[in-house]
């Protein structure tokens, strides 16, 4: 179903490298499917670990560990062994901008956001469930393959440097609204905007705030 200018919108503000945005994002697309037609929704990247916040894995492994058993448990989000190990070598580097970069690229070749939300999840899953290195390119040629995005043609966006541009501007956009954390929902009704969540959320919670939100909205 095709953005239209006028119908209200879900912004989710979230980082790739986000342990809770890895478990809200599977609720902000269950709410795109229930809500189809009556709200659409955007993925911008947040820039959470980037230039010298960018580290290897190992360095806060104690931290991420713990971090990821207490996602899955909330929840439910399959941390898998795969990612335990590469966390445990510690070798591995933590940059949000490659994997931010592969989510523009995306969503320009697939012609808008409708199917990004999907995409954005399959990365954090190639990274949290499948421990693969996200600052690798040849991570997301397979991730391509089931929505038929041409992979010559995400070669050439991911080594432009207008996308890298594309890149720092969206982080530049989030970093302006002086969030709280990552993931936050906001709902965009013409020029105004609602705060649905702030963190993760179940489905059921979310749900009903953004009914009341749209009902609020609607009426005022």
């Amino acid at each position: 179903m095709e953005q239209t200018a006028d119908r209200p919108e879900i912004l989710y503000l979230f980082d790739p490298l986000c342990g809770w945005c890895y478990g809200m994002s599977p609720v902000i697309r269950q709410a795109q499917q229930a809500f189809a037609g009556r709200i659409d929704v955007s993925v911008l990247c947040g820039g959470m670990l980037t230039g010298a916040d960018a580290a290897s894995i190992g360095e806060s492994w104690d931290f991420l560990s713990g971090g990821a058993a207490q996602v899955g448990e909330v929840t439910g989000a399959e941390f898998g062994a795969a990612y335990h190990t590469v966390g445990e070598e510690g070798a591995l580097r933590l940059d949000s901008e490659p994997p931010s970069r592969a989510i523009v690229v995306f969503r320009q070749l697939d012609g808008g956001q409708q199917r990004t939300i999907q995409f954005a999840h399959d990365v954090q899953t190639a990274l949290f469930r499948d421990g693969q290195d996200l600052n690798e390119l040849a991570t997301y040629l397979p991730l391509l393959q089931p929505y038929g995005v041409d992979a010559a043609a995400f070669q050439r966006l991911w080594s432009a440097p207008e996308t890298a541009a594309l890149v720092q501007q969206e982080f530049t956009t989030v970093g302006r609204l002086n969030l709280e954390g990552l993931p936050t929902t906001v709902l965009r009704v013409g020029n105004d905007g609602y705060i649905v969540a702030k963190g993760y959320q179940p489905y059921t919670v979310f749900a009903a705030g953004l009914e009341q939100a749209l009902a609020e909205k609607a009426g005022g």
